[in-house]
């Protein structure tokens, strides 16, 4: 990786930034918005809010560290109330799915920024997010929301070395989506689905596993773990555990996905 390059990179997105005079940033606590956000701070100074979703999309333990990242920056954070899956088109869960949600949260996302007097709404996208189907872009797109980390053209692992350089906790964090991408499309989304999903990934997580997505098919679940995980998945031990544990939260059967972990694998029914 080009460090000089990079550092372009940096400077045009400080420089874009401090363009928009006032923004408030979609912010998940995730590598992306977590980046963009300390940029904002940067740039802006006192000229910059979060605005954070609490939604059963994500997990509860996101939250909190979200919060306390706002803190420790000295950003204020507001938080809003969602009820995704009250949402008839959203609970159904069509292929346009992404689209429906992120239109629905940004439109209130620009509610809120005027109501705190800020120019733009801008969210942490990147280069390779282009590169999937991601319906969720063009909602954006209409909406005028605007996309900084596109604008300076850095991608997810420029991101993450940025991070790293100005010291943010989320350099090496695992990417996360939200829980309803787990789910095969035409299939609805529940609440109590939902959170079947959010503790069958928290016991992976607790034991050990990094990178990987919890599927979701009726009751069955399909495991994607990192190819050089799935070793370790196959010691009975904890193959018994994993098992009895998800067969304990909702699920009939708990497979694993021999293709391992990939970026927007229910979109592969799509091509």
């Amino acid at each position: 990786m080009d460090m000089n390059k990079l550092q372009d990179k940096y400077q045009k997105l400080l420089s874009y930034l401090k363009e928009l005079d006032s923004v408030a940033i979609a912010f998940s606590g995730g590598v992306d918005s977590t980046f963009l956000l300390a940029a904002a701070k940067e740039a802006l100074g006192d000229k910059v809010i979060a605005l954070t979703a609490k939604s059963c999309l994500f997990p509860e333990r996101e939250s909190g560290v979200a919060e306390d990242f706002c803190k420790n920056l000295g950003v204020e954070q507001i938080v809003l109330d969602l009820g995704d899956t009250e949402l008839p088109a959203f609970k159904h869960n069509p292929p346009n799915r992404c689209y429906i949600c992120k239109k629905g949260l940004f439109e209130k996302f620009l509610q809120k920024a005027k109501e705190y007097q800020m120019s733009y709404v801008a969210e942490g996208s990147n280069m390779d997010d282009l590169g999937d189907y991601r319906p969720g872009l063009q909602a954006i797109t209409e909406l005028g929301i605007k996309s900084p980390l596109r604008a300076a053209e850095l991608t997810k692992a420029e991101i993450r070395e940025l991070s790293k350089q100005m010291g943010l906790p989320t350099w090496s964090k695992p990417s996360f989506a939200c829980l309803a991408s787990r789910f095969v499309y035409g299939e609805t989304i529940t609440a109590e689905k939902l959170s079947m999903v959010e503790r069958a990934e928290d016991l992976l997580r607790s034991n050990g596993f990094l990178q990987f997505r919890v599927r979701i098919h009726g009751t069955i679940a399909r495991i994607e773990l990192l190819p050089e995980d799935i070793p370790r998945m196959l010691d009975s031990e904890l193959r018994k555990e994993i098992v009895d544990k998800l067969k304990r939260y909702g699920f009939t059967y708990v497979s694993l996905d021999l293709e391992g972990y990939r970026t927007g694998s229910m979109n592969e029914v799509l091509v």
